[in-house]
């Protein structure tokens, strides 16, 4: 089958590409199989990670790249074997496109198909057997495997659901698996892209208490506009915060990708039998060493958390129009990208950049 179509796109060419130096051109999309979508992008925000892999930061990417996992747009081909969707369906990609999906594998078979062994990251993956390599949302197209597409409910507006892809599943599958709800204080470091969904949902969910925990004073006043309770700067605020604030937590859901955070204050303010979920990924994946009593001595578990699965994604989306989530997000023209990849570097971003693809929107 033909198309009349060209995969073109904003591709990261070296790690200073991160310096806005990301050049639009065509790209060769992976070779088309039975289970596979193509998809005409009406919207792709920037995550963290697009950052990260521009630059090398987690390992080296396979250059050339085009980044981009929070993806929404329209179907506009599909594999003889995809059921569940058909052209012209507006559906949300996010950072995986492949698993092995194997009935004998250890986590596909039991719906944990994001911690497959064989996962295929949406962007910057190379498929076995000569089948080429994945390419992001930062373009015009995008071909996946269907399996791990989803539709977006219909009163949910794409610049919502296009963050929710992977910052609004990165942190709302902790909170769900962690129990947040009624009778839980939920505390939220770092209020960035991520950050600013967890204190959304913590507080949809009816936690409490919600605290959200930043370095700077600056950011108190948006974080309790967002819905949290209370505020804790660590950096330039009040002073002994991890003395005053000792186990006041039942859960922590940590956004912050940073080798130099103070982990071990942070752990102490979990209640004995509470939860830290580490979802932030540093550069080279280095956290700062734990000291062995603070785990023995305050009985709390530490752990992460990845993404999450079609089916969590697909149950976060409809949430999100049960709810009312309304992430904070500013529209850019997918035109802009490398300038809007400089001011996500410099930390503008308040909350999420989507980009929008502006002539598919009438598409």
């Amino acid at each position: 089958m033909s198309n009349n179509y060209e995969f073109q796109g904003w591709l990261g060419h070296s790690p200073g590409s991160i310096n806005g130096k990301m050049e639009w051109g065509s790209f060769e999309p992976k070779k088309w199989e039975a289970y596979d979508v193509d998809i005409k992008i009406t919207h792709c925000s920037i995550c963290g990670a697009d950052c990260h892999m521009l630059r090398s930061g987690w390992g080296e990417t396979p250059y050339p790249c085009c980044v981009g996992h929070e993806i929404v747009g329209k179907v506009v081909r599909t594999g003889h074997h995809v059921k569940h969707l058909k052209v012209g369906d507006r559906v949300g990609v996010g950072a995986q496109a492949r698993s092995c999906l194997g009935n004998d594998c250890i986590e596909c078979s039991v719906g944990r198909p994001h911690y497959c062994p064989e996962n295929i990251n949406t962007y910057g993956g190379v498929y076995p057997n000569d089948i080429g390599k994945s390419y992001g949302g930062f373009g015009d197209y995008v071909r996946t495997d269907s399996r791990f597409a989803v539709k977006i409910p219909e009163k949910l507006p794409s610049e919502y659901a296009a963050p929710l892809m992977c910052a609004g599943i990165t942190v709302y599958s902790p909170l769900r698996k962690n129990n947040c709800g009624p009778g839980k204080t939920v505390g939220v470091i770092g209020v960035g892209g991520l950050g600013h969904f967890a204190v959304l949902f913590a507080k949809a969910l009816k936690a409490d208490k919600v605290i959200g925990i930043s370095r700077k004073e600056s950011k108190k006043k948006d974080v309790l506009a967002l819905g949290a309770d209370d505020y804790i700067a660590t950096g330039d605020g009040e002073q002994n915060w991890a003395t005053k604030h000792a186990k006041s937590m039942d859960l922590i859901v940590c956004t912050v990708s940073s080798a130099n955070m103070p982990l071990n204050d942070y752990l102490k303010l979990l209640r004995y039998g509470g939860d830290f979920v580490q979802v932030g990924a540093p550069d080279d994946g280095d956290l700062p060493a734990v000291n062995a009593f603070t785990l023995i001595n305050g009985g709390f578990k530490l752990s992460g958390s990845a993404i999450g699965s079609p089916k969590e994604i697909e149950e976060m989306l409809h949430l999100a129009v049960e709810l009312d989530i309304k992430p904070w997000v500013e529209l850019r023209p997918l035109t802009d990208a490398n300038q809007a990849i400089l001011d996500m570097e410099e930390g503008k971003a308040r909350y999420r950049y989507v980009l929008v693809n502006e002539k598919h929107l009438d598409a």
